[in-house]
């Protein structure tokens, strides 16, 4: 049930996505660009995913255990530090240079669009680096 679950999770996610236009470059390149040709449009976007987020954590707080695990996992990190920051420059700066940010670049991906496939394989490259130097130094990550 876990597995469907996550299956449809995705696609809904990929059809919000499409749907909202995240999957466009141009799209979202043009909402980076307050100074040319500014596209605000996915502020909404942004707010209502925020709105259903907020409200979803609430509700689902609340139950004793979550549906398909044992337990919640809660991120025991709260506070802001190098690597947070890092990796929300490192984060943006991609976004706002390809138009691409990770989920829609994947749910991109049926559409054969080739930089789509280039960020998809440079993310993954990137993500093995980024694990294999943090795993060096001796931490741990949170799926570990």
């Amino acid at each position: 049930m876990d597995k469907l679950t996550a299956l449809l999770a995705g696609l809904l996610f990929g059809a919000g996505v499409t749907v909202s236009g995240m999957v466009n470059p141009m799209k979202v390149q043009n909402f980076m660009d307050i100074l040319g040709r500014w596209d605000p449009t996915l502020l909404f976007v942004m707010g209502g995913a925020l709105a259903v987020t907020y409200a979803g954590y609430r509700l689902v707080l609340r139950a004793p255990r979550p549906r398909f695990a044992a337990a919640f996992v809660i991120p025991s990190l709260q506070g802001i530090d190098e690597r947070l920051i890092g990796g929300a420059v490192v984060f943006g700066l991609g976004w706002g240079l390809t138009g691409l940010c990770p989920g829609p670049a994947i749910a991109s991906l049926v559409f054969g669009y080739w930089p789509s496939v280039l960020f998809v394989l440079a993310m993954a490259a990137g993500m093995m680096l980024a694990r294999s130097l943090f795993l060096e130094t001796g931490g741990t990550s949170s799926g570990d």
